[in-house]
């Protein structure tokens, strides 16, 4: 019985988003590793998501059962990477470690009491206390000025624990 393996395919430019939604359409098993960057969007910085390696993606194939042929012709692809005719293959050790690196860097949750550092903006280097969210982009914090704690709102993007 042959082992399934990991393959390496070359997108289209900008169109690796596309090219994985095509393949696992056609019942592919596809790694799309993504990244959520800040990006200005309308005047406000907001997560997007990035793929980790632009214009590739992972397929997992089985060398002599899986039809190959389709690969060519999905949108968003532009080939198989290979050396010579014979494509490269990827180590699973390799695979998996990007799966548990990309699934342990969640989005960083403050609770109330938390200690936190401003790092952008007019407030930039001071220290406050995390009080709550004020919707998806701003936070509420208990900031010390002039001897009496401050509420003041700020972006969610502007702070980090300390």
């Amino acid at each position: 019985m042959t082992k399934r393996s990991w393959y390496v395919i070359q997108c289209k430019a900008k169109e690796s988003f596309r090219a994985a939604e095509n393949l696992q359409n056609q019942g592919f098993e596809v790694f799309h590793p993504c990244i959520a960057i800040e990006k200005p969007r309308a005047g406000k910085l907001k997560l997007v998501d990035e793929p980790l390696f632009p214009y590739y993606l992972f397929i997992h194939l089985n060398n002599v059962t899986d039809n190959w042929r389709p690969i060519r012709s999905t949108r968003g692809v532009l080939k198989l990477v290979a050396f010579g005719s014979t494509p490269v293959k990827i180590a699973d050790n390799l695979i998996k470690q990007l799966k548990q690196r990309i699934q342990s860097a969640p989005e960083q949750q403050f609770e109330t009491g938390d200690q936190v550092l401003i790092d952008k903006g007019p407030l930039k280097g001071l220290t406050a206390i995390f009080a709550s969210k004020n919707g998806d982009e701003r936070v509420i914090l208990l900031l010390n000025l002039l001897q009496q704690q401050q509420r003041i709102k700020v972006d969610s993007s502007a702070i980090r624990r300390l």
